[in-house]
């Protein structure tokens, strides 16, 4: 398949670019600063996402089978890349009449408000005790605007008409792929608590091709 894979020099962008090579897919790796990625061997387009009319996209998605993007803050300059971007995205998309996108947000982002989704609910369904009172809180009140942009970009993939998957992991580690983890439909996953950036980008990955994941919200973890 032809992939592009958006934010390739991210955690999650790098696993996704490495797996997708590794399985013979003709890759497309867009990037702000291409000296991040070094030598790849796979064709790399320059696009700052930061700006959402980044014209270079156009041509990066040009006849893709699908879209996957690691897009997300680093850091609190960061904050808005992920809503930016992802409009970008969806709308270089749109253009080259390519349809299939796949994007990773973040297992809290569920019960985060958005203009979208003005009064989410207040628990996710999947989550336990521990994680509902405890975990949660806590992360949401550290990483708020993180979560707000990307609860934006949600709003942003189910509002732009593709065939569409948000994949919503927990913590991320910097584990190895192991091909071991859970995935739920549209809630978390029960004493998921984290889960390593390659599981996500294998996750990823294999919801190209199935047609079940289009259209669906993943809680993906171990």
């Amino acid at each position: 398949m032809k992939l592009t894979v958006v934010a390739a020099s991210g955690g999650i962008g790098r696993q996704l670019l490495e797996q997708a090579v590794g399985a013979g897919h003709e890759v497309t790796a867009v990037v702000r600063d291409p000296g991040k990625l070094g030598d790849v061997g796979v064709r790399v387009v320059r696009a700052d996402l930061a700006r959402a009319g980044a014209g270079e996209l156009r041509e990066a998605v040009a006849g893709a089978d699908a879209v996957l993007s690691g897009l997300g803050a680093v850091g609190k300059a960061g904050v808005g890349v992920a809503e930016a971007g992802t409009r970008a995205v969806v709308g270089a998309m749109r253009e080259a009449g390519v349809r299939r996108l796949l994007v990773v947000s973040a297992a809290p982002v569920g019960t985060v408000a958005s203009p979208d989704r003005p009064n989410p609910p207040r628990h996710d369904p999947g989550e336990g005790p521990v994680m509902r009172y405890v975990l949660t809180p806590v992360v949401k009140r550290v990483l708020r605007a993180h979560y707000a942009d990307l609860a934006r970009m949600e709003d942003v993939v189910l509002a732009g008409g593709l065939d569409w998957t948000v994949v919503r992991p927990p913590r991320l580690t910097d584990g190895p792929l192991t091909c071991d983890y859970r995935v739920a439909y549209g809630q978390n996953l029960r004493g998921g608590s984290k889960v390593s950036r390659a599981d996500v980008a294998h996750c990823m990955l294999r919801g190209v091709s199935d047609p079940d994941t289009v259209g669906r919200i993943l809680g993906v973890a171990y």
